[in-house]
């Protein structure tokens, strides 16, 4: 899951947080057991066009916040294709296209609160058994939170080095991302141990 709740509005938003996680699940799963490139490629198709269908706007955030996955894509299509499987290669890539612009689709028609509330119901049999869920119930929103906000940081050094250099940045703002990286979860951190910790009072 990589962006936040599109400011374009989409029916989507009305339905059930628990829903749509359920149905991830289920496409997630289908994804793997499709075999061959040409069913992925099929699969991402669909995918695009679910982006399609609520308009231009929501189309164009939804791919843009997708290309940090290109990298990925292409390091999975060279280590299969040096390994002499292109074809495996190819649709693993796609796989993991369609898998994350799934979850990315999620993200962008469900708030955090609701996701937060679907999680908390998901994990209620975990919970009677005495298991501290606390901890999770926290993190996922916190991943989906941090996500976007790193890719801006990156952009934001990325855009820096340039208007002082020719040369691109590469792996120039890999340890200027980190430092601030940790910064924000050090002060994340003060910040939940200022409001008692991630244990909710069942838990402790």
């Amino acid at each position: 899951m990589i962006s936040l709740t599109s400011p374009v509005r989409t029916r989507a938003q009305d339905w059930p947080a628990g829903a749509k996680l359920a149905a991830l699940a289920v496409a997630t799963t289908g994804l793997f057991l499709l075999p061959g490139v040409w069913p992925q490629l099929a699969a991402l198709a669909g995918v695009v066009l679910l982006y399609a269908l609520p308009g231009r706007i929501f189309l164009r955030h939804g791919l843009r916040q997708l290309r940090p996955l290109w990298p990925l894509a292409l390091v999975l299509l060279v280590w299969h294709g040096l390994t002499g499987d292109w074809a495996g290669g190819f649709a693993l890539a796609l796989r993991v296209l369609s898998a994350v612009a799934l979850a990315n689709l999620v993200t962008m028609t469900t708030s955090l609160e609701a996701l937060r509330e679907a999680i908390h119901r998901l994990l209620a049999p975990l919970r009677r058994i005495g298991l501290p869920v606390a901890i999770l119930e926290a993190a996922i929103p916190l991943v989906i939170r941090f996500t976007p906000a790193l890719i801006g940081k990156a952009r934001q050094l990325a855009l820096a080095w340039r208007a002082r250099s020719p040369h691109r940045p590469g792996w120039r703002v890999v340890l200027p991302l980190t430092l601030g990286a940790l910064d924000d979860a050090d002060r994340v951190a003060e910040a939940l141990r200022a409001r008692g910790g991630l244990l909710l009072p069942e838990d402790r």
